[in-house]
């Protein structure tokens, strides 16, 4: 992943910037507001609690998970503990290796700090790395708001930025296709990986279709479609099974969002493509593990 930054550091540099302790080509960390449904809930406010963006290199972002409280952590420590994030870095790496669209970690830095959880447990930050950290509840908190205009600029950013060859008349509906094609390839790959998100609310959903957010996901030892991998996912909202659904039901959140964009119809339209797009790639890669190539 360094080598990819192509970082031209010290190994004292790089502690330093990824521990929080010296800025990147000095530029001040920033943490982003966005909106989400949590559980099928729509919470107006939410945001980055406990991550910061710290820069961008050579087409990547770099994000601070657990520096500490940001003016969104409603009321939380923003902290991150050791146990989780070597559990994000492994499981991101695998993620990577299995070909499934994925954020990335650059670093681990431990800390002295004790964190309070069910038990006191060590403190830590990670260096996440992404093509972006946009998610669908960036563009959920303007829509909510009536701010079109600012709905309009985040997916002018967003298509500038990452999707140049969509500009053009239709672009904003082009867009949509994208997101919803990135996303069902995204979730068929888990499907045909045994993986289990367990939070997938709407701001835990990428723009660009990658894994973000690794919480209490897990990957399945033995397949039982009703897995559920996050405790306190009582009702089994986002058990392994039922995936699939959520993410179609978050891309119709996000269609909400964007209604000031494109006609429904469109929208509607766009949506129906979903479920064959990810039975298609599911498929081919169930017919890879038989050795059906063809």
């Amino acid at each position: 992943m360094q080598a990819d930054l192509k970082l031209n550091l010290t190994e004292e540099e790089l502690l330093a910037i990824c521990s929080g302790e010296k800025k990147l080509d000095e530029v001040d960390p920033i943490s982003s507001v966005y909106a989400g449904h949590q559980f099928g809930y729509f919470v107006p406010q939410l945001g980055d609690g406990r991550s910061c963006l710290i820069g961008e290199l050579n087409g990547y972002e770099l994000s601070l998970k657990g520096a500490g409280t940001t003016p969104f952590s409603r009321g939380a420590d923003g902290r991150a503990v050791l146990r989780s994030s070597i559990r994000e870095y492994l499981c991101s790496i695998a993620m990577e290796g299995l070909n499934i669209p994925t954020t990335k970690c650059l670093a681990i830095v431990a800390s002295d700090t004790d964190v309070y959880r069910e038990h006191i447990e060590s403190g830590s930050i990670v260096t996440r790395v992404s093509e972006s950290h946009i998610r669908f509840g960036h563009f959920e908190y303007f829509a909510s708001k009536g701010q079109n205009e600012n709905v309009k600029k985040l997916a002018d950013f967003v298509i500038n930025h990452y999707y140049p060859k969509l500009k053009g008349k239709n672009c904003y509906l082009d867009l949509f296709k994208t997101v919803v094609q990135t996303t069902a390839v995204m979730i068929a790959r888990w499907q045909a990986q045994g993986f289990s998100h367990g939070v997938m609310n709407t701001d835990n959903m990428s723009i660009l279709g990658l894994t973000i957010d690794y919480g209490p996901f897990s990957f399945m030892e033995t397949y039982n479609p009703g897995f559920i991998c996050n405790h306190s996912d009582s009702q089994g909202r986002y058990s392994f099974e039922r995936q699939p659904s959520v993410a179609l039901w978050n891309l119709e959140r996000l269609a909400d969002a964007m209604r000031s964009l494109v006609g429904e119809d469109y929208l509607k339209d766009a949506l129906a493509v979903y479920q064959s797009s990810l039975v298609k790639e599911y498929s081919l890669l169930m017919r890879q593990k038989f050795g059906l190539l063809k």
